[in-house]
C-alpha cells in the first residue's frame, strides 16, 4: 500500500517507519524540506534495521521518501494527517484536492482544553471531501515505536471510527500491520467521543494515575 503522510514529526516517524518496515511504501511531508529529507532516510534506516520477517522470509523495505504537501497527497492511497492543530487548515489547503475521495487517517488531538463543538476530525472532512477515519490518537507517539505494542500479553486495540468501508479496512489493514488489534468505534460522528476520550485520559496520566486501570475487563462490564 502507497502511505502518504502530511507531517514529518513524531507521529509520521513512528507510524510511518513501522508500515515501513511492514512492506508498506512511505511519502513523508513537511514545512522544512531539508528536514524531512533527513527523517525519511532515517526512517528508512531503522526501517531496514527492524524488517518485518512473514513466513520465515523477510520484508524487503522499499526506502521512506520524502516531497512536499501536494506530492504526499498525490503519492499516497491513504493519506495520514500528522500535522499541529494549528496548522492544519494550511496544510490540508496547500495539499490540495488530490485528497479528495480518498481514506484519511486522522491521528490529531486538541491542542489546549478540547472544545467538543470543534471536533477535528469533520473539520478535515469539510476541508478535503476525503473519507475520514479517527484512529492511534490515544496513545502516545513512543508506544507507536514498540514492536509490536503488546501489554501483559494482549496486543494494543485501536478504536476506528469513520463512515467508509472502504476506508476502514485500509486503516484496519494497517492497524494489524503494527500487530495492534482494530476495533469498530462506530461512524465518524463519534469521533468527538474518541477526541474527548484522548483529553480525558492524557489528563489522568499527567496527573499519575493509570488510566488503563479505569475500566474493568469485558467479563466484568455489564455487557
Amino acid at each position: 500500500m502507497r502511505i502518504g503522510i502530511l507531517g514529518a514529526g513524531g507521529m509520521a516517524d513512528a507510524l510511518g517507519t513501522q508500515w515501513a518496515r511492514a512492506g508498506h511504501e512511505v511519502m513523508i511531508s513537511g514545512r522544512d524540506a531539508a528536514a524531512t529529507a533527513t527523517r525519511a532516510a532515517a526512517m528508512t534506516a531503522e526501517a531496514a534495521r527492524t524488517r518485518t520477517e512473514v513466513a520465515g522470509a523477510r520484508i524487503e523495505v522499499v526506502g521512506v521518501r520524502a516531497g512536499s504537501w501536494a506530492e504526499a497527497a498525490a503519492f499516497g492511497e491513504v493519506v495520514m494527517v500528522a500535522v499541529r492543530q494549528a496548522g492544519l487548515t494550511g496544510v490540508l489547503e496547500s495539499a490540495g484536492a488530490a485528497l479528495r475521495g480518498k481514506p484519511l487517517i486522522d491521528v490529531a488531538n486538541a491542542e489546549g482544553p478540547y472544545d467538543p463543538a470543534r471536533p477535528i476530525a469533520p473539520l478535515i472532512r469539510d476541508l478535503t471531501g476525503g473519507h475520514v477515519v479517527k484512529a492511534f490518537n490515544l496513545c502516545h507517539v513512543d508506544v507507536w515505536r514498540l514492536t509490536p505494542p503488546v501489554f501483559d500479553g494482549r496486543p494494543l486495540a485501536v478504536p476506528l471510527c469513520g463512515d467508509d468501508p472502504a476506508a476502514l479496512a485500509a486503516v484496519r489493514t494497517l492497524v494489524a500491520d503494527l500487530g495492534c488489534t482494530p476495533v469498530d468505534g462506530g461512524g465518524l460522528d463519534r469521533a468527538v467521543l474518541l477526541e474527548a476520550t484522548a483529553a480525558f485520559m492524557i489528563g489522568l496520566w499527567f496527573g499519575g494515575a493509570d488510566a488503563q486501570a479505569v475500566l474493568p475487563p469485558v467479563a466484568y462490564s455489564g455487557a
